[in-house]
Protein backbone atom coordinates (compact mmCIF):
# COMPACT_ATOMS: atom_id res chain seq x y z
CA UNK A 1 0.00 0.00 0.00
CA UNK A 2 2.65 2.28 0.96
CA UNK A 3 3.93 1.60 -2.78
CA UNK A 4 0.81 3.52 -4.24
CA UNK A 5 1.24 6.45 -1.67
CA UNK A 6 -1.36 5.02 0.89
CA UNK A 7 1.04 5.63 3.75
CA UNK A 8 -1.23 7.41 6.11
CA UNK A 9 -4.29 4.49 5.46
CA UNK A 10 -1.05 1.50 6.15
CA UNK A 11 0.15 3.07 8.92
CA UNK A 12 -3.48 3.66 10.27
CA UNK A 13 -4.21 -0.14 9.66
CA UNK A 14 -1.25 -1.17 10.87
CA UNK A 15 -1.93 0.31 14.37
CA UNK A 16 -5.27 -1.16 14.36
CA UNK A 17 -3.60 -4.85 13.58
CA UNK A 18 -1.13 -4.09 16.25
CA UNK A 19 -3.56 -3.45 18.86
CA UNK A 20 -5.71 -6.51 17.74
CA UNK A 21 -2.76 -8.56 18.23
CA UNK A 22 -0.93 -9.35 14.78
CA UNK A 23 2.05 -9.15 13.88
CA UNK A 24 2.53 -6.49 11.04
CA UNK A 25 5.13 -6.89 8.75
CA UNK A 26 7.21 -3.41 7.58
CA UNK A 27 8.41 -2.75 4.30
CA UNK A 28 11.24 -0.61 3.52
CA UNK A 29 10.46 2.46 1.47
CA UNK A 30 13.35 3.29 -0.78
CA UNK A 31 14.32 7.29 -0.83
CA UNK A 32 13.11 7.67 -4.33
CA UNK A 33 9.78 6.44 -3.34
CA UNK A 34 9.17 9.47 -1.49
CA UNK A 35 9.16 12.31 -4.22
CA UNK A 36 6.79 13.15 -6.32
CA UNK A 37 6.71 12.01 -10.52
CA UNK A 38 7.78 15.96 -11.02
CA UNK A 39 10.59 16.05 -8.31
CA UNK A 40 12.20 12.52 -9.67
CA UNK A 41 11.95 14.33 -12.91
CA UNK A 42 14.01 17.25 -11.77
CA UNK A 43 16.11 15.04 -9.90
CA UNK A 44 16.89 12.95 -12.74
CA UNK A 45 17.89 16.34 -15.14
CA UNK A 46 19.87 18.15 -12.16
CA UNK A 47 22.12 14.18 -11.85
CA UNK A 48 23.51 14.69 -15.20
CA UNK A 49 24.60 18.21 -14.61
CA UNK A 50 22.06 20.44 -15.92
CA UNK A 51 21.65 24.09 -14.01
CA UNK A 52 17.94 25.28 -13.00
CA UNK A 53 17.57 27.07 -15.80
CA UNK A 54 17.96 24.19 -18.14
CA UNK A 55 15.41 22.07 -16.04
CA UNK A 56 13.12 24.94 -15.97
CA UNK A 57 13.60 25.53 -19.72
CA UNK A 58 12.79 21.14 -20.35
CA UNK A 59 10.05 20.76 -18.01
CA UNK A 60 8.28 24.36 -19.01
CA UNK A 61 8.60 25.64 -15.42
CA UNK A 62 10.36 28.78 -14.08
CA UNK A 63 13.58 28.39 -12.41
CA UNK A 64 12.65 29.45 -8.97
CA UNK A 65 9.95 26.29 -9.03
CA UNK A 66 13.13 23.80 -10.29
CA UNK A 67 14.84 25.64 -6.72
CA UNK A 68 12.15 24.61 -5.00
CA UNK A 69 11.41 21.39 -6.07
CA UNK A 70 15.73 20.64 -5.41
CA UNK A 71 14.74 22.01 -1.73
CA UNK A 72 12.36 19.41 -1.72
CA UNK A 73 14.11 16.87 -2.90
CA UNK A 74 17.56 17.30 -0.70
CA UNK A 75 15.15 17.25 2.33
CA UNK A 76 13.42 13.85 1.57
CA UNK A 77 16.90 12.40 0.37
CA UNK A 78 18.73 13.80 3.11
CA UNK A 79 21.06 15.35 0.94
CA UNK A 80 22.61 19.07 0.74
CA UNK A 81 24.02 19.07 -2.51
CA UNK A 82 24.04 18.53 -6.40
CA UNK A 83 26.60 16.63 -6.48
CA UNK A 84 25.55 14.30 -3.68
CA UNK A 85 22.09 13.97 -6.29
CA UNK A 86 24.59 13.12 -8.77
CA UNK A 87 25.87 10.37 -6.28
CA UNK A 88 22.26 9.25 -5.95
CA UNK A 89 20.32 9.28 -8.92
CA UNK A 90 21.00 6.52 -11.17
CA UNK A 91 19.07 6.76 -14.77
CA UNK A 92 16.69 4.54 -14.00
CA UNK A 93 15.36 6.54 -10.38
CA UNK A 94 16.29 3.74 -8.07
CA UNK A 95 18.37 4.17 -5.15
CA UNK A 96 22.00 3.09 -5.47
CA UNK A 97 23.33 0.18 -3.09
Amino acid sequence: MADAGLEAFAERAATELRAAGEQVHVHAVRAFDRLTMQELSIARLVATGATSAEVATRLFISPRTVDAHLRNIFRKLGITSRRQLRDRVPADGRDKA
